[in-house]
């Protein structure tokens, strides 16, 4: 089992308790209610419909594509699906609501109880796994945005995002700690991208958090919880979290009590600050929405959604391991970003061995792309060019040393590797007679340490391998050195 979660500051042993509602922007070119534009970055309302903008006699439409999205989305993590569920009016007034509420679905959700699995240590996928509890999976509209900063003295209103579909992802309080949170969020989010039922994009908005916290005793009942609203990425999550804890167990310890609250984060003072009291249910008087009919599944629109899943990252995972000889540490990495999987298998596709492929794709480009500030999506080399290096030095064209300045010159150029090699001359030689040649001047110099060598300092073959290959530009193929010194020296 791992180690409970320590909350910095805390004399006593507190356990902090962690729900998440995770917001995740549903994959559809047009609005939950309405035929507007979601496309992301356009100019200030300028995707607004009638509907959106609440005009009177104005009637929603429910949006197939997004219904589908999110069964997809409920299947693809083991839930149950509510043939029958109804949306919900959520009233309340704000300046970025045009109607005056929010259709939701708070008594009948489209998807119930699943599930999902995170490794506790993502960097060994064959650590400890935990099982994450989803109470439900609602979709509900989203609203608009205020915006401050355009006039000293005036706020204005967006609109492009009111009504764009949103799945709220409402996770059980099974999380004990920032890293289980962590690790819950970056699988959620690759569940999402593999299903393509939303991008995951938390810098833009597409998904973000409301983190639920609370602190107990070990073994007591739940604590009071406070609500912190719309966090936008992982890190953050998980400093709301350990912020959030240890204010809780200040005001425990000092003699104090925890209130229900909505709170926010202040990524740069990285402190959560009170927003208002938290509201109940029945604060906001929800009641059916009379515009709306219940949405009723038939069961060839859930068999298609079934059969249009892909494979899903856990199976995925285990079949490169199983069928394709790939280390767990590397078939993990792959498979938590459905971009990098794809990449991954256009490059066996192109004729590329797979455990080569997966040592290359984790150590040589995941170093180059951290380097260059970039995601594989935007690689200087592609999944093509990848299988053509890896395909000359297993024909025994490149050297491993070779193989690595190619690459670098493929990342300035843009260069197919073959045309690098034989413009520069970098092909790997076997010539036993050359070689012969360099290892006889290497030993010609160092006299001294043939001597020792032979005297039964066998480590200094090393040496005479690198002083070799140095003499020969890197070019000779290592088996036939190792091969020829070899046989030079115990002569």
């Amino acid at each position: 089992m791992s180690e409970p979660y320590h909350i910095e500051g805390a004399t006593g042993p507190w356990e902090v308790v962690i729900g998440l509602e995770v917001h995740a922007q549903v994959t559809s070119a047009a609005k939950l209610f309405s035929g507007a534009a979601t496309a992301f970055g356009a100019e200030p309302n300028s995707q607004v419909s009638l509907v959106d903008a609440a005009m009177p006699g104005m009637l929603p439409v429910p949006n197939r594509e997004c219904i589908r999205q999110a069964v997809r989305t409920g299947m693809a993590i083991g839930a149950e699906i509510n043939r029958w569920s109804r949306f919900d009016r959520k009233n309340y007034f704000y300046a970025d609501l045009p109607q005056g509420y929010q259709i939701s679905q708070l008594y009948h959700p489209l998807v119930g109880e699943g599930a999902i699995e995170i490794t506790l240590d993502e960097k060994d996928p064959d650590s400890e796994v935990k099982t994450i509890g989803i109470e439900r999976i609602h979709v509900e509209q989203d609203a608009g945005k205020l915006m401050h900063d355009q006039h000293p003295t005036r706020s204005y209103i967006d609109l492009n995002r009111s009504g764009v579909a949103l799945m709220e992802i409402v996770s059980r309080p099974d999380m004990r700690s920032p890293a289980e949170a962590g690790a819950y969020l970056r699988k959620l989010r690759a569940i999402l991208r593999y299903v393509g039922s939303c991008d995951g994009n938390m810098e833009q908005g597409s998904m973000r958090a409301d983190v639920n916290v609370s602190v107990r005793k070990a073994g007591a009942p739940f604590g009071t919880r406070t609500e912190t609203k719309n966090v936008n990425s992982v890190r953050f999550v998980m400093a709301t979290i350990e912020g959030e804890a240890r204010r809780q167990v200040d005001v425990l310890e000092a003699g104090g009590t925890i209130v229900q609250e909505t709170r926010l984060y202040d990524p740069d003072r990285n402190e959560t600050r009170s927003m208002r009291s938290k509201e109940d249910a029945h604060d906001y008087r929800y009641f059916p929405d009379p515009d709306l009919l219940p949405l009723e599944l038939e069961e060839a629109f859930l068999e298609e959604c079934r059969a249009s899943l892909p494979e899903l990252p856990d199976a995925k995972r285990h079949r490169y391991e199983r069928e394709l000889g790939i280390s767990a540490y590397n078939a993990g990495v792959i498979t938590s970003d459905v971009e990098t999987a794809r990449w991954f298998e256009t490059v066996l596709a192109e004729g590329a061995k797979p455990a080569a492929a997966a040592n290359w794709l984790t150590s040589e480009l995941f170093g180059a792309l951290n380097r260059l500030g970039k995601d594989i999506g935007d690689s200087p080399v592609s999944a093509a060019q990848a299988a053509q290096l890896l395909g000359l030095v297993a024909d025994g064209t490149l050297s491993g040393s070779l193989s690595k300045q190619v690459f670098e010159i493929m990342l300035e150029t843009g260069q197919d590797p073959a045309a690098i090699v034989e413009e520069r001359g970098l092909k790997q030689t076997s010539d036993t007679g050359a070689i012969e040649a360099e290892i006889a001047k290497v030993m010609a110099a160092n006299a001294d340490k043939v001597a020792d060598y032979r005297g039964g300092k066998d480590k200094l073959f090393g040496f005479f391998v690198g002083q070799t290959m140095k003499a020969m530009a890197g070019k000779a193929n290592p088996a036939v050195v190792n091969e020829l010194l070899k046989k030079a020296l115990d002569a």
